[in-house]
């Protein structure tokens, strides 16, 4: 745990957005369109994803389960379906968006990681 401390304290971590985040519903088309949200969970051409309760937006770790590389990430949105437990993120320094399983993440909460 304390090497993870450590690798996320050397990582010039940004304030938390104020926009462009789902928290509390699913996402939806325009959501993903927009780029705040990375992911969509359609059953049949509805929605189906559940939203997790998680605080949203918050900083995370994203860790890669075959190479064990972690890559900073603020989470934009967390929603379930039955047993998958999915997050949509930014990684820091992009644009780029990505979806992971909730168990690939390491959440580092909403206070900035110093």
């Amino acid at each position: 745990m304390a090497s993870t401390l450590a690798n996320a304290t050397a990582i010039n971590w940004p304030d938390l957005p104020q926009t462009c985040f789902v928290s509390g519903r699913p996402a939806t088309s325009a959501d993903v369109e927009t780029g705040c949200a990375a992911f969509l969970i359609n059953v049949k051409g509805e929605a189906a994803g559940t939203p997790i309760k998680l605080d949203i937006p918050q900083y995370a770790l994203h860790i890669d389960e075959a190479t064990g590389k972690e890559t900073p990430v603020i989470i934009i949105q967390a929603e379930e379906n039955g047993e998958i437990k999915a997050v949509g993120y930014r990684e820091l320094g992009t644009d780029q968006l990505g979806a992971a399983l909730l168990r690939e993440v390491r959440l580092l909460g909403t206070e900035k990681p110093i």
